[in-house]
């Protein structure tokens, strides 16, 4: 079976307040976006590795992060889109014609463990749509326009969507297209396999694979280098 994955690295991280990508930013000696790419480069079972980036940035994370560090998983860099979404999709139509399994991860979280990742494939073969979540620890309000509370939903059944989200291929570029069809952009990708029909097995994750976006996020990464064994990230 032949399992591709997906790493979105176009975003502009405004957030961040730095005058370059996030994802380039400086993590002990090495840029955020390796640390994403080296957990799927050490899973036996991928196959490729797609890297999607703005197109001002192509060539920067080619010499500076794929040949630098040596990841010879990485088969492409492909050019972005205007919106995630966009992206994404251009790097479902990057993947090698034999893919089976697609991993679409976002290259602003660095800490995704081999192991989630690994259990993840093997959950895909059976349901097709998966996604890597983590139950929510806070209480979580509904609250009208006005910010009132109008409903407390039950916190066992709620929670926080990570990646990678992984899919059969040919059913997550179903999906894609038909948003593209009815103009619809989600806020992720399962979000787009749901409006479908098809259902999406949770797995659960870790609270440690954080999606770095502010300047805080950076330092709490900092630290979480500290206490991780790497040898199951990267």
């Amino acid at each position: 079976m032949y399992i591709s994955a997906v790493i979105v690295a176009g975003g502009k991280g405004r957030r961040m307040g730095s005058s370059i990508n996030k994802i380039f930013l400086d993590l002990n000696g090495k840029p955020l976006l390796y640390y994403s790419i080296k957990a799927f480069e050490g899973i036996p079972e991928i196959d490729e590795i797609i890297v999607v980036s703005s197109k001002e940035e192509m060539k920067h994370c080619q010499i500076e992060v794929i040949k630098k560090f040596g990841l010879n998983k990485v088969k492409r860099i492909v050019e972005g889109g205007k919106e995630r979404q966009a992206s994404v999709y251009n790097g479902l139509m990057a993947v090698d014609k034999r893919c089976e399994i697609v991993l679409i991860h976002d290259g602003a979280r660095p800490f995704i463990s081999r192991s989630i990742i690994t259990k993840g494939i093997k959950e895909a073969k059976i349901h097709k749509a998966v996604g890597i979540a983590v139950p929510v620890k806070d209480t979580i309000k509904v609250v009208d326009e006005d910010n009132f509370i109008i409903n407390t939903p039950e916190r066992k059944t709620l929670w926080g969507i990570q990646t990678p989200q992984i899919f059969d291929y040919e059913l997550i570029t179903m999906a894609h297209k038909k948003a593209i069809e009815d103009d619809f952009i989600g806020t992720d990708d399962c979000v787009l396999v749901e409006r479908c029909g098809s259902r999406v097995k949770l797995v659960e994750g870790s609270y440690k694979n954080i999606k770095i976006t502010t300047p805080e996020d950076l330092i709490i990464a900092e630290a979480l280098l500290n206490t991780l064994d790497m040898d199951n990230y990267s």
